[in-house]
């Protein structure tokens, strides 16, 4: 009876063990892979390579959201840059067109996205009229952006 539960004490343990590593083998060396984060401005910045065709890392703010955004913004700010921004924290417009960047192009780029591209630009222009409205329709966006993927 002693041998048979050593037997079956050692077959558990052999299988558990072949399992592990057969599990280790397949990962990437990491033992917790976030997989949150595929839609923030910090990604997009990031990642030129996933950017959708039809909004270039060089396009401006202006040309992409609009005459409004030029008197906001820089004319020559493009989204790359806006998506890449360390200004936001004290600045709603800052912040705006950061989260408004990544929402875009998640707009185009993932399916299921609570916004379309036309609502995200709309948007953003209406929220250019001030910093309360800048900063509400940020907080929107960045919630939007944090819970896709």
């Amino acid at each position: 009876m002693r041998s048979r539960f050593c037997i079956l004490l050692f077959a558990v343990f052999f299988v558990i063990t072949a399992t592990m590593a057969a599990g280790q083998q397949r990962r990437s060396g990491f033992l917790y892979t976030r997989t949150r984060g595929r839609c923030t401005p910090q990604y997009w910045s990031s990642r030129s390579e996933s950017w959708p065709k039809m909004l270039p890392r060089k396009s401006t703010v202006s040309n992409v959201f609009g005459s409004r955004a030029f008197e906001r913004y820089r004319g020559d700010l493009t989204l790359a840059e806006a998506a890449s921004r360390n200004d936001d924290v004290e600045n709603a417009f800052a912040r705006l067109v950061k989260q408004s960047t990544a929402a875009l192009l998640n707009s185009y780029a993932r399916k299921g996205y609570p916004y379309t591209a036309w609502e995200v630009k709309t948007l953003l222009i209406q929220a250019l009229v001030s910093e309360e409205a800048a900063a509400f329709q940020a907080q929107k966006f960045l919630q939007a952006n944090e819970n896709c993927g």
